[in-house]
């Protein structure tokens, strides 16, 4: 019998996000509920995330139906978004965090552009996410791209590449038969999914993710690569905080890996928002959900002077040459995600 063909054996693997993109894909947010009571000022914060994002690429955006659509471009005239590079695709959707939902996009030797489309069974915790499972396949529809269905739960947060060959990830996350994702499957079969289908060679795990995240640990709130050979990391010193344990350990286990030539991962520490939330809740505010985009990274703010002005020093000088855009995300953060868990990159 003949093997299955897979992206890493046709030569795909997935970009550092650092690569050059062709567009950023968002869902407009219409589910009151993930922010509640809090809702009506996040329309207007992802119009000015959309126009921070149209001055450096595309930006495309799904929306519901037509009236959702014109809806959504009232609101991106009053924000002076440039018109001129959206993009509105009519589907469903029952959530916005695209990171999550929408597909990874893979790159072939020859510059082929296509989608693996993973299961998303909204993150084991809501009954309604059947429009959103449907948009990886609709999207490679829409743009005429080859899919891979890989048949394995994953969200996009809970993952990070270099583009080199290392794949970021937490056990809490992946490896969790609690949070029924792929239950019975075992540390290597998940490994073996994630290098064949994004073109990784090796999977670096990390144990916990951060105090209030509601996704069960996705590493895009924790530790990023910003080179092939450095990841930037959230670090905590104060012993009383929640995240205090869990990002020790991050960095424990950091320090123990190699890049492919054998070195040392170059480790830089990134400071953590003062801990808030509402309700006794905590809500997983973390600086590590920062956006490289073509010329620029957009970093998350929480209205944290000093330490908002740290996180955006500590970002500007592991990407010399990119402008660091401060976005304030003190109301998205209510919605328990933040600008990275809002968008997904397509490659160029």
């Amino acid at each position: 019998m003949a093997a299955q063909l897979t992206p890493r054996s046709l030569g795909f693997r997935m970009p550092a996000e650092w690569e050059p993109h062709e567009a950023t894909w968002l869902a407009w947010p219409h589910e009151k509920s993930d922010w509640p009571g809090k809702f009506a000022p996040v329309p207007w914060l992802y119009g000015e995330i959309v126009r921070l994002l149209a001055r450096a690429e595309i930006v495309r955006i799904l929306v519901n139906d037509e009236a959702a659509e014109q809806a959504v471009r009232r609101i991106l005239k009053k924000t002076h978004a440039d018109m001129a590079a959206v993009e509105f695709f009519h589907h469903p959707t029952n959530r916005s965090w695209t990171r999550d939902t929408c597909p990874i996009f893979v790159k072939g030797k020859r510059g082929e552009v296509a989608v693996t489309d993973w299961i998303f069974n909204g993150w084991a915790k809501y009954d309604n996410y059947a429009d959103d499972n449907a948009a990886p396949e609709f999207i490679a529809q829409q743009l005429y791209m080859r899919r891979f269905d890989t048949g394995v739960v994953l969200e996009g947060g809970s993952i990070d590449v270099n583009g080199a060959g290392k794949l970021l990830t937490t056990e809490e996350c992946l490896l969790s038969d609690v949070q029924a994702r792929n239950p019975g499957m075992s540390r290597r079969e998940v490994e073996r999914a994630l290098c064949n289908n994004l073109g990784v060679k090796e999977v670096i795990w990390l144990g916990r993710g951060i105090e209030g995240d509601d996704t069960d640990g996705h590493v895009d709130d924790i530790a990023r690569f910003f080179r092939a050979d450095a990841i930037v990391a959230a670090a905590e010193p104060d012993p009383r905080d929640a995240n205090y344990r869990a990002l020790r350990d991050v960095w424990e286990r950091l320090r123990s890996f190699r890049t492919a030539s054998g070195k040392k991962f170059e480790l830089v520490p990134l400071p953590m928002p003062r801990g808030f939330g509402f309700d006794g809740r905590r809500v997983p505010a973390t600086y590590a959900n920062f956006l490289v985009i073509n010329g620029a990274v957009l970093v998350p703010t929480f209205r944290q002077p000093r330490r908002d002005a740290e996180a955006c020093a500590v970002l500007g000088a592991c990407f010399p040459g990119r402008e660091i855009v401060p976005v304030d995300c003190r109301e998205i953060i209510w919605g328990l995600g933040a600008i990275h868990c809002l968008t997904q990159q397509q490659p160029a």
